[in-house]
C-alpha cells in the first residue's frame, strides 16, 4: 500500500519545497471508484517550490508526475495537486 510519507519523500527531494503536505483522502473516498481496501488510492498534494516559477500550470502538474515516476502513480487512483511558485 502507498502512504502519503512515501510521496511527501519523492517531493521533497525533486523540489525541495518551501511547504509540503501530503493528505491521504483515501477514506473519503470508501465506495467510490478507484477505493482499494487498505487505501493508498487518493491524495492531495499542497506544495510551493521555486522550481515552479514562471511554469504553467499544466507544466507543474507534469513536473510532479514526473518526479513520482509511473510506478506510483500507476498506484494512484485520484491526485489533487495544489501547486504555487
Amino acid at each position: 500500500m502507498l502512504d502519503a510519507n512515501e510521496i511527501h519523500a519523492v517531493l521533497e527531494r525533486a523540489f525541495s519545497p518551501q511547504h509540503i503536505e501530503v493528505i491521504y483522502e483515501s477514506e473519503a473516498h470508501r465506495g467510490h471508484a478507484g477505493y482499494r481496501e487498505g487505501g493508498g488510492s487518493h491524495f492531495r498534494v499542497r506544495m510551493r517550490a521555486r522550481a515552479f516559477a514562471g511554469q504553467s500550470r499544466l507544466a507543474r502538474h507534469r513536473a510532479v508526475h514526473a518526479a513520482l515516476g509511473p510506478k506510483l502513480i500507476g498506484q494512484i487512483h485520484a491526485l489533487a495537486l495544489e501547486l504555487d511558485a
